[in-house]
């Protein structure tokens, strides 16, 4: 039996969606027919990104949004709302880790607070802003966070991503808790090694990377495809009985 996803007539806002994960996602959402906003810094990398999904069912648009200002997110919610439609799915994906250094001892306040500030402050803003919205249409909605391996084990030299990743971790389970009587499911997906700009210092020594996805069990570096799959099962029907679910998808590699 084959089960095909429908997102017909949804609103998802995707954070990061320009690239890598998060263009993974929109593309994965758009393909099955959802309106998908995706939103980050870069206006020229959303225009290309929209330009490149346009051929899709579902509509693709750009917004330029800091995820670390919080006038800049109750813009791009405003203005998903009323340019796009109700948001049905909210996709935290946006994340930086600009504290990756393998003297512990040298990190800075200033790292924390930003570290903070993107990976863990923006998704709790951005639920404060979009659940309330979800439970007042009394329709179902779908949260998803894009986490971490590095929020289930410490990552070497990591200490400050693998921190705020368990945070999301933590709050993606509390939200579910609490959302969930009100119609709205919250999960978590937790990418391994997937080869996106974002994680080049890993992969981008061949050498470097044959080791690292050798250690998996299944040895090739993991691709934001693969991601975007277990994005699209969360925010459909099909998952309608899961929430508080921290899917792990790495190849195998915390098994």
């Amino acid at each position: 039996m084959s089960v095909s996803i429908s997102l017909a007539g949804r609103t998802a806002l995707v954070t990061g969606g320009g690239r890598g994960i998060g263009r993974g996602i929109a593309a994965a959402l758009a393909a099955a027919g959802a309106s998908v906003v995706i939103a980050s810094r870069k206006r020229d990398v959303l225009d290309a990104t929209a330009a490149a999904l346009a051929h899709l069912p579902g509509r693709v648009v750009p917004m330029v949004c800091h995820v670390g200002k919080k006038e800049d997110l109750e813009r791009v919610v405003a203005s998903t709302e009323s340019e796009v439609g109700p948001i049905d799915i909210l996709v935290n994906n946006s994340a930086t880790n600009i504290g990756q250094n393998d003297d512990i001892l040298a990190l800075t306040d200033e790292m924390l607070v930003k570290m903070v500030e993107v990976n863990v402050l923006a998704a709790f803003r951005l639920v404060n802003l979009v659940a309330p919205r979800m439970i007042a249409r009394g329709a179902p909605g779908s949260i998803i966070n894009i986490a971490s391996i590095s929020g289930l084990k410490p990552q070497p030299g990591g200490m400050l991503y693998s921190f705020t990743k368990a945070g999301l971790i933590m709050m993606t389970r509390s939200w579910a808790r609490e959302l969930g009587p009100k119609g709205i499911r919250v999960n978590a997906i937790c990418p391994g090694l997937i080869q996106t700009d974002f994680s080049e210092y890993y992969w981008k020594d061949p050498e470097r990377a044959k080791e690292l996805a050798g250690d998996q069990p299944l040895h090739h570096l993991g691709q934001p495809e693969e991601v975007a799959s277990a994005a699209l099962y969360l925010a459909s029907d099909q998952a309608s009985f899961v929430t508080g679910h921290v899917m792990v998808v790495d190849g195998g590699a915390t098994a």
